[in-house]
């Protein structure tokens, strides 16, 4: 439904790492190669959040500043219509959150590689890879399981439901 939104929510963010993968073999200049990245990255970042996120599973996050001067952070999920129909397809979700998941993933396994590497000028880069597709990431998982405190009931409860099916032994109260 949505082609275009699929397009530039993976255009950005494979673009920055293929750059990041051929760029010491296109040129030696550093500086070139650190602004196109992040820039490519600052461009996600701003799709992901502001449209792709919207347009393909009716997630958006946001921070807003009260007049006291807090900054609360508003997290919202769209509401399934009257009939129960999703406004987003199922491709376009898989889509999103496949490429909301494993972007970070390469760019965390690019940070070891950089640390491990001693390429310490290319860390920074790579940290503002994690970062900002890591936030965005943290956003629309918020958006997703909802609050903070839900999110800990949840942890809670599937801890607590573990915890007693590794505890009670099946079969010892048999009648």
């Amino acid at each position: 439904r949505h082609p275009v939104a699929s397009f530039f929510h993976l255009f950005f963010r494979v673009s920055a790492i293929v750059v990041y993968l051929l760029c010491e073999l296109l040129t030696s200049s550093f500086i070139a190669c650190m602004v196109t990245i992040i820039l490519l990255l600052s461009c996600d970042f701003w799709a992901v959040k502001n449209v792709t996120g919207r347009l393909m599973v009716g997630l958006r996050w946001w921070n807003q500043v009260d007049d006291d001067g807090r900054s609360q952070w508003i997290f919202e999920s769209r509401k399934v219509s009257a009939q129960g129909s999703k406004a987003s397809s199922e491709a376009e979700s898989r889509i999103f959150w496949l490429g909301l998941i494993s972007c970070p993933m390469i760019w965390v396994i690019f940070a070891f590689s950089a640390l491990f590497s001693f390429k310490v000028k290319w860390l920074a880069v790579v940290i503002m890879g994690v970062v900002l597709q890591g936030a965005n990431l943290y956003g629309y998982i918020r958006c997703k399981v909802g609050s903070r405190k839900n999110l800990t009931s949840m942890a809670t409860s599937y801890l607590g439901k573990q915890f007693l099916r590794q505890v009670r032994f099946p079969g010892f109260w048999k009648p």
